[in-house]
């Protein structure tokens, strides 16, 4: 052979090799079996493209690769091996040619909860049995027990989540990013009594413990089993921020008596962010928490006189990474969640005709929900007309025109989404750069049946922000079913608070990081003031 034709052979066989490895499919875990064992039994994992022999390929059970003993069977859509010693509990991924899976958890029996006997002592919650014992997310559960509490109050409901870098062991009692908690926003409480209370799963939750927590404690858990999702939801890359932000008011011209109500937002607490700490608050809130707000009170202000309230937290965030089945999506129309987000409203006008005809055009013939949902975000992102300067025209002008910001470009998704009855709420808080400047921002959620809500952002998408809040090159495809943790979010879907007093006189801000209709109310003889709403500023990122 000639060393032309060598030379020719082997870059032919490099070139195969290096096609076959850019184009092979990533691995993907539909199921496995049991969700729930011993250490040394058996393992079965379902799904597909795990190639058919294992050769230099593996799985990895909370961090642990197995030997090469433990493996009894590899096919292209089924591996069998016994689970190594591990810990309590972990996640699976099965890694191919350099691919990672989805992750699967894997629970070990011997931290299992065991079921609660009449002998418990003590006064707080007992949770005896959970009906069903497993469903999809959204889906309704009933927990039986005691001492709950006449009416629910602060008390909550708690089920298991992980992040990509931690794990949930069912005998923690630990609150501390190991649970997410029913959510009002999913109308996820729907009857609470002494002995029973009736919840939906939660989004985010995963296979594991479920807990009752009142102000007389937290009860013994129980595991409930998350099945059936089309897809996977991984939160991953935390960002921890310590922010503050206020309100200034300046009195020109009052007399007493009078009262000023000043609602100041709360970060959002949900699957993909939390509260991890509050570290100051100037002064005490009339109201600590309502639909997402703190109620401040300020009585009998004076003439010439100025008065300041600020909050600062620490607050966890997550970036949220999807991977849908598009196939395995079924719309489940009978669900509360469907009536609710597909209503119409002022913000978002979904019943508008000429939002329903540009989105029934956009979509085409196209039924199933994620894939209409997916090609809006296509089409609102592929225009070119998302810009960063704001948009100051109507919706349906803004989308006639084609030229839209992120405020408009956010609603317009949820109008036309909610127009063919794809649960939809727009998401409003500030972007964050690796300076710390923060940029007010809006993005969007939309509801899949089984398994939760999934963030969509077209401004990112678009790249239609400074250049400084740009963090990814494949923005306009990331920025569908996924979401970055450079971010802080104050209200999700629109909160519609109610006055005070009839006779009051209110104020709403637009276009502010939360999307409330209320943010001051003045009553009695308060005649002239200003306020200047500060700008959220991030002291530290960790």
């Amino acid at each position: 052979m000639t060393r032309s034709l060598k030379a020719t052979v082997l870059l032919s066989l490099f070139a195969s090799l290096f096609f076959a490895s850019c184009f092979s499919k990533s691995p993907r875990i539909e199921s496995i079996d049991p969700r729930i064992g011993s250490l040394g039994e058996v393992l079965t994992i379902r799904g597909q493209h795990f190639g058919k022999e294992r050769g230099e390929n593996y799985v990895t059970i909370g961090g642990i690769i197995p030997t090469a003993s433990a493996y009894i069977q590899w096919q292209d859509d089924l591996i069998a091996l016994r689970t190594p010693d591990f810990g309590d509990s972990g996640l699976v991924y099965v890694h191919v040619n350099g691919k990672r899976s989805n992750a699967s958890l894997f629970t070990n029996r011997s931290v299992m909860p065991q079921r609660i006997t009449d002998t418990q002592t003590g006064s707080g919650p007992a949770l005896s049995s959970l009906s069903p014992v497993s469903g999809r997310i959204g889906s309704l559960v009933t927990l039986q027990g005691s001492s709950f509490g006449a009416a629910r109050d602060k008390s909550k409901v708690l089920f298991s989540w992980s992040s990509e870098n931690s794990l949930t062991a069912l005998g923690d009692t630990s609150q501390s990013l190991k649970t997410v908690e029913v959510s009002d926003t999913e109308l996820g409480y729907e009857y609470w009594s002494d002995r029973e209370i009736r919840i939906r799963v939660p989004d985010g939750a995963i296979s594991g413990a479920v807990q009752v927590v009142t102000d007389q404690g937290t009860s013994m858990p129980l595991f409930f089993d998350v099945v059936d999702k089309p897809g996977s939801k991984v939160f991953k890359d935390k960002k921890s921020y310590a922010i503050s932000y206020g309100v200034d008011v300046r009195v020109q011209k009052a007399a007493v008596p009078n009262t000023l109500y000043l609602w100041i937002p709360i970060p959002t607490v949900s699957a993909q962010q939390r509260i991890s700490q509050q570290l100051a608050r100037s002064i005490e809130p009339f109201v600590k928490n309502y639909l997402g707000s703190s109620l401040f009170q300020i009585k009998d202000l004076q003439t010439g006189t100025n008065n300041t309230i600020t909050v600062s937290y620490v607050v966890d965030v997550y970036a949220v990474e999807t991977s849908v089945r598009a196939q395995a999506v079924v719309r489940n129309t009978n669900a509360p969640i469907h009536s609710l987000y597909t209503q119409s409203s002022a913000l978002i006008p979904s019943d508008n005709q000429e939002i329903q005809k540009k989105a029934n055009a956009v979509v085409g013939k196209e039924q199933n929900p994620y894939i209409q949902a997916q090609r809006i975000y296509e089409w609102l992102t592929a225009q070119g007309g998302i810009r960063q300067e704001p948009v100051q025209t109507s919706l349906v002008e803004a989308m006639n025109k084609q030229v839209l910001d992120a405020y408009t470009a956010s609603l317009l998704f949820c109008a036309m989404a909610r127009s063919l009855n794809i649960p939809a709420i727009p998401d409003a808080g500030v972007l964050v750069n690796k300076s710390r400047e923060t940029r007010k921002h809006y993005w969007a959620e939309f509801w899949v049946d089984g398994l939760g809500w999934i963030p969509v952002d077209p401004a990112m998408g678009a790249s239609a922000v400074p250049e400084s809040f740009v963090f990814r090159s494949d923005a306009a495809t990331y920025y569908f079913g996924n979401v970055d943790s450079q971010r802080i979010s104050f209200s999700r879907g629109i909160i519609n608070l109610s006055s005070m007093d009839p006779k009051g006189k209110t104020v709403r801000r637009d276009r502010e990081y939360a999307l409330q209709n209320i943010w001051e109310e003045s009553t009695g003889t308060l005649e002239s003031y200003s306020s200047l709403w500060s700008d959220v500023l991030v002291t530290g990122v960790y």
